[in-house]
């Protein structure tokens, strides 16, 4: 399974970006994927996670209110939309794949719960 993300890039702080990551390769039916961010100098850190079937979402505590998780039904492609960002976002987002039946349809939030993980794309927030 291979994973791109893209959409990264610089925005003003209160301004919005739309990330999107899809999943290619040995990917038949629709996963757990997730979102996380890594700032330099400090641990990745879990930011979103959506389930297979789109219908539960988890978000971070500094996600909520300003950041969507979406999926398109069924399918291996999620977006984040981040608005309202601050300089604080600014890191690299990784997108990842938990490639594994799941008959919880749960949204997972564990680095260690996701076994593909996409190359990163960098947002940027300016004051």
């Amino acid at each position: 399974v291979q994973l791109a993300a893209s959409g990264g890039g610089l925005v003003q702080a209160g301004g919005s970006l739309r990330l999107s990551c899809a999943a290619s390769g040995r990917a038949f039916r629709a996963y757990p994927m997730g979102w996380f961010r890594q700032a330099t100098g400090k641990a990745r850190e879990f930011v979103a996670a959506i389930s297979w079937d789109g219908k539960r979402t988890a978000y971070a505590d500094s996600a909520k209110g300003r950041f969507t998780s979406s999926r398109i039904a069924a399918k291996n492609t999620v977006n984040l939309q981040l608005d309202s960002l601050k300089p604080e976002d600014a890191a690299v987002y990784y997108c990842a794949l938990k490639a594994e039946q799941d008959f919880f349809a749960a949204a997972y939030s564990r680095e260690e719960d996701y076994n593909y993980w996409g190359q990163g794309t960098l947002v940027t927030v300016s004051q």
